[in-house]
């Protein structure tokens, strides 16, 4: 059987109120952590995390094969969300455009996590409108260089002005061209134009960029081996 290809898919969707302490919300959530568990199991998805900051939840998913929409294991979410804007409809969920990453899947096979991770981390930033596409100029730059090593699985998204970031511990460290030889010079770029100064501090973040956030769930391939 040929290894199937593998989806990165980063998603936005907004609460009607927040989660913590909802009831109602949590077992909204817990039915869709489920479905997802049911589509890892039958090879469709490979990873599935939700996290939350305060109304805004943040969606990181793997499908496998073909692209899955959102909507094909977070259904069950539906009523307790308001709808987003899209082009000339409404929708659940924001596609988040994904802007940097260290590693691209060749295939399902080279994307395995094995040993399965500790954890699969979420977190957000905010950045200055002012600046917001220097940060996108200099992070395309890196990827399109494709040399500065870092978390295999690691990816940053972008929608409006907010960045979304998965990663998962232990971290590993490669590059897109998967070479050690060479060393990025495109991130001198980065470096230059003083990354701190485009980021909006959020509370609770104790002066990082990115602040890490709660995980409604968070599923993936060998959890239940």
């Amino acid at each position: 059987m040929t290894p199937r290809p593998v989806y990165r898919c980063h998603d936005r969707a907004l609460l009607s109120s927040p989660p913590e302490g909802n009831e109602q919300i949590l077992a909204l959530a817990d039915a869709c952590r489920e479905k997802a568990r049911a589509l890892i199991r039958e090879g469709k998805l490979m990873t599935a995390a939700l996290y939350f900051y305060g109304r805004q939840l943040f969606l990181y998913y793997e499908a496998l094969g073909e692209e899955l929409p959102p909507e094909c294991f977070m259904g069950p979410l539906h009523p307790a969300l308001t709808p987003w804007p899209q082009k000339e409809q409404m929708c659940d969920w924001a596609r988040m455009y994904h802007i940097y990453w260290h590693c691209e899947p060749r295939d399902e096979l080279d994307w395995r996590r094995d040993p399965k991770p500790l954890r699969r981390r979420g977190r957000i930033a905010y950045l200055k409108q002012e600046n917001m596409f220097e940060y996108v100029y200099h992070h395309f730059a890196i990827v399109r260089e494709g040399l500065l090593r870092g978390d295999k699985y690691m990816s940053i998204a972008l929608h409006e002005d907010v960045l979304f970031s998965y990663f998962e511990e232990p971290r590993s460290c490669v590059n897109i061209r998967r070479t050690q030889a060479g060393e990025s010079q495109a991130i001198q770029g980065w470096l230059d134009a003083v990354p701190e100064d485009h980021f909006i501090r959020l509370p609770g973040s104790e002066g990082q960029n990115f602040l890490l956030l709660p995980a409604l769930f968070a599923v993936g391939q060998g959890d239940e081996a």
